[in-house]
Order: structure tokens, then sequence, then C-alpha cells
């Protein structure tokens, strides 16, 4: 079904007919999604096998813009990202309505055995409702579906008589509908169908219409949010939030207008206008858009997917000092390179930095819980500010222990591979790391990647993109009261780093530093967000063994998987 979608959306712009290719999968396509795999083993693929596949088709084909194709690459993966909830947070005027008529028209002329349903919009104004339909009408034509005419009909509102209402309608031979409600939330029960909420933000009984639209999808129905952001309080915003914390099982979709042009939305512009094209006239297209906004912060919301009033601390301090232990159990320990060592010889200082590992760090890896998975974040510094090493203890109940926390001041290169290789190989049943990777940080990251592999380690060029995507589930963490760390006043600071600037919580810039002196620049705080990011990784587990365990335990079988930690 997915194959047969995006090469149907594959459409020529001049003459909004199917191309070649659309046509002839079109005229032999069976009637049945079953009969696809029998003539056409080539499809029989696993779902692993068909999810990598289309991330790779959305990584390279789909972002390329092709003048002969209608839909463009952000446009593409909407529609093939046939997740039940979505979202797309948007810049204006991208036309993800637009594709998202293209698949409603799809779905709806599909026959019930082919899954097929009912498509319901819901809009803001009768204006947007008579363009969806309009749009799917269009689609309809293009793709030859035996749809009817718009057509107008009345509908109760509420129930109650002298409520009509009129709607807008496009039927189809396959006995399903596309059809455009009003935004009373009463108007999509007793219905099933998908449902399509068109600028979210703006609704003013969003969370009454999404409660009503989510009853549908107990019998398989989809719900789809669109919307340009409407100040940061909005629950349109607080469901984007909480879907990239983990909260919600939303997928996110990000349409920034670079996001869009970088997909080719100013050539398509310049194509339907019939205007030549070049990088200097994209730009100054785009600063003329920001010019003409009213402020700032205006353009932000509209354009960037940045919610106003999106300004100040992130992590309220209540909440960083309910996660701090009260025992102070969990310590911190700080490796300081002495004076001139760097002159000193490779021997000298690898001798210095073990005994310092045995003295400050071992009996601490050996108070670590064996049935515990454990993870592992880095925030990288040669010179000036903190290179922090933070491990993770996740337990069974899910719960999170920063079990102790590693500092290195002015260590060389070698000297911090040396502690980090001395931690991660000892951790109990090791499942991921994340590292700084931006410039000198590299180093490590490279490092431990070789060593543990690509599926254990994440090398992670921080931008405002992954701060984005990652800081709200380090956010989750403090809100649910799941995590513990170390109760100090460094700690409290580097997290009070995190600010929230232009809607996108990230590391306050300037430096300031701790109360022993030395130079701090929020490294904690990376560090333990590297080490959440880590939490999610799926990388196979690290353990070990002794061959005398396992000799041990060769009658017992069931005690001998369960002490090789195995899952």
């Amino acid at each position: 079904m997915k194959v047969r979608k995006i090469i149907q959306a594959s459409v020529l712009a001049s003459s909004l007919v199917l191309s070649p290719l659309a046509q002839a999968i079109q005229a032999k396509a069976p009637a049945s999604q079953s009969a696809i795999a029998t003539n056409a083993p080539v499809l029989q693929v696993t779902a692993a096998q068909n999810a990598q596949a289309v991330a790779d088709h959305n990584a390279g084909q789909l972002s390329l813009f092709d003048p002969g194709e209608v839909l463009l690459g952000y446009q593409k993966r909407w529609i093939a990202d046939e997740s039940p909830l979505k979202i797309a947070e948007k810049s204006r005027r991208t036309g993800i309505t637009w594709a998202e008529a293209c698949d409603a028209v799809l779905c709806a002329s599909t026959r019930r055995q082919d899954g097929g349903c009912n498509h319901f919009y819901v809009g803001s104004n009768k204006e947007m409702a008579r363009e969806f339909i309009e749009a799917a009408a269009m689609w309809a034509r293009v793709f030859n579906k035996a749809g009817s005419e718009i057509q107008e009909e009345l509908f109760v509102d509420d129930g109650q008589e002298g409520k009509e209402i009129l709607t807008f309608v496009v039927h189809f031979a396959s006995g399903y509908k596309i059809q455009a409600l009003s935004s009373n939330p009463s108007n999509l029960r007793g219905m099933q169908g998908n449902v399509t909420i068109d600028e979210a933000a703006f609704h003013e009984r969003l969370a009454e219409v999404l409660k009503a639209a989510l009853a549908l999808t107990m019998w398989g129905s989809k719900v789809r949010l669109i919307s340009t952001h409407n100040g940061i309080e909005n629950l349109f915003n607080q469901l984007v939030q909480d879907s990239r914390a983990g909260k919600k099982r939303y997928s996110i979709h990000t349409i920034t207008l670079d996001d869009a042009c970088r997909d080719g939305l100013y050539q398509r512009i310049c194509q339907t206008r019939k205007l030549s094209w070049s990088m200097e006239k994209e730009i100054e297209w785009k600063e003329g858009l920001l010019k003409d906004t009213a402020t700032e912060e205006d353009a932000l919301e509209e354009y960037f997917c940045v919610p106003k009033a999106g300004a100040g601390i992130y992590l309220k301090r209540t909440l960083i000092e309910r996660a701090m232990v009260k025992d102070h159990s969990i310590p911190i320990v700080r490796f300081t390179a002495p004076k001139d060592f760097e002159l000193l010889s490779d021997a000298d200082r690898q001798r210095i930095v073990s005994e310092w590992l045995e003295n400050n760090v071992q009996f601490l890896l050996e108070q670590l819980p064996a049935n515990c998975r454990h993870v592992f974040g880095e925030d990288f510094a040669r010179k000036g500010d903190l290179s922090v090493f933070v491990p993770l203890t996740i337990r069974p109940n899910l719960t999170k222990r920063v079990p102790f926390v590693v500092e290195i001041s002015n260590g060389t290169y070698e000297a911090q591979r040396q502690i980090l290789m001395y931690i991660m190989e000892r951790l109990p049943r090791f499942t991921g790391a994340a590292f700084d990777s931006t410039g000198n940080g590299g180093y490590l990251a490279e490092t431990a990647r070789l060593k543990f592999g690509t599926e254990m380690v994440d090398c992670v060029m921080l931008s405002q993109a992954w701060y984005r995507e990652w800081m709200p589930k380090l956010k989750a963490e403090f809100d649910d009261g799941f995590i513990e760390i170390p109760r100090h006043q460094d700690i409290l600071d580097d997290l009070c780093k995190i600010q929230l600037k232009n809607g996108v919580p990230q590391i306050e810039k300037g430096s300031g530093k701790g109360t022993d002196g030395q130079q701090r620049h929020g490294d904690f705080a990376v560090a333990l967000a590297m080490a959440v990011r880590a939490s999610w990784m799926e990388g196979g587990e690290i353990d070990f063994t002794s061959i005398t365990a396992l000799t041990q335990n060769k009658d017992s079988p069931s005690e001998m998987q369960s002490s090789s930690g195995c899952w």
C-alpha cells in the first residue's frame, strides 16, 4: 500500500497527470494487497527491512527537488508516515494540508478489504474546509479515482434540529467519503475514519476535538494534527513537547521555512510563477518574508516553528533539587592534571592516571548493581571548561540514578581516553553511550565507537535540532521524578544553564565558575542529556561471564542463562 501511495503521488507538475511509471503500476495493480504480494515477491520484506528502506528513501530521493513531480520531499515523507498519530509543526504556506488531501483521497478511494476508510477534515473556519475539499477533488481527478463532484450537505450540528450547518463532501465508488466538519467536538462522535485537525493550535476547543477524534483510533483510524504554532502555553505545543519527551506517541514532522526551501519550496514557487530561480533570489525572498513580519518573535513562530514567549529557565529549581539525593550518596570525583603533565613521558602519564583510577573510581564501579543496565554520557573539553563523564544506572522499574560523576580538568586526550575506557569497560550490562563529538570531542567519540561499535555509541554534533529533540526527554525525567543526581551547587548551576531561547532549550552562552573557581559551562547538563539520550538506544547488552561460572552451572541451564547477563 505504501509503495503504491508514493508512486501514485509522483505526478507530473506541468499537466497534473500520472507519470508513465505510476500509470503502469496503477493499470497492473491487483485489487487487493494480498494479490500484490503474490505477483511481486520483491515486495515481500520484513518490517525492519521496510522501515530501513523507507528511511533510506527519505534521506535520499525524497529530499531532492524534481521539477517533474508535484509533491516535495517533506510532503512525500508526511504521506509515507503511516503512524496512527502524527503531528506537523510547520511554517506557513508549505503545502502540508495539500499533501494531506492527497493522502485522504488515496485512502477514501480504496476498498474496505484493502484498508480504505472515511476521512474527516476539521478546520478552524469554513474557508479552510472548502479549500481542503477542493484539493481532495483535484487529487481524485488526477488519480482517476471514481469520486463525485464536491457536494454540499446539511449536517445537524450537535445533534439538534435547527442547528443545521453546510458541509462539503466528496463521495467515492468505494463507498467512503471525505467530509469537512465544523470544529464542534460532538460532530466526530458516531463517526468512523481518519481525522485531520488543521491549524490545531488555533482551535478554541482543541482538547475536546482531540478527545473525540482519538476515540476513533480504537478501531484503527488515524489522527493527524497540522498547525503553525500559537504560543508556548498552547496545547498544540504541549503535545509536541510531550511527544519529543516520549510521553506521547505522536510522530513529529517539523517543517520550517528553511526545511521546506531545502526540499525545493521556493524552486516550486518559481516554477509555478514562471520565474528563474537562483540561490541569491531565494535568500532575498526569505529575508523579505522575515522583515515583513511585525516582530522577530512573530517571524520565528510563523516560519521557524518557534512558539512565542519562549525564553527563560528550562528546568525549575524545585524539580532539580527534588532529584538531588538528600544523603549525598552520589560522589563527584575530579581528575586535575598536575603541572607540566604534558611534558611527562607516556609511561608516567599512564601511571598517574592508573593510580588515580584505582584510588578514586575502581571502588565506585564495583558498587554498581549488576542486575541493572548502564549507559554513559559525556561532555568534552580540553582546556578551560571541564570534561564530564556521567554513567547512568537504569533500574528494572526504569527509574534512573547517576551513581557518580567524573570531572576532568586540563586532561590530555590520551588521559581522557584512558579514564573513559576504564569506566565504560566496567559498566555492568552496558547498552549505549552518547558523546559530544563537536570539534575536538570527536576524538573520544570516535575512539569509543571503534571500540564498542556504531550501534552502541552515538557521536552527537550539538545543534538546535538535537536540543529540540532530546532536551524534552531530559526534562521529562525531572518532571516525573524518575531520576536521581548528586546534591551539589555546581550541578544545580549547570542544569540552570539550560535556557529556553526562541522556544528551543539549549545551553546558555558564556562560561561561569564553579564553587572551586574552575571554569564551567553547563558541562554536567550536557553530559546528563547525553546519558538520557543513550538510555533510548537499543544496542546489544555487553556483559561478562567467566568460564568458571559456566562450568559451575552446566547442569542447570536456567541458572546459567540468568547469570550470563542475557535477557
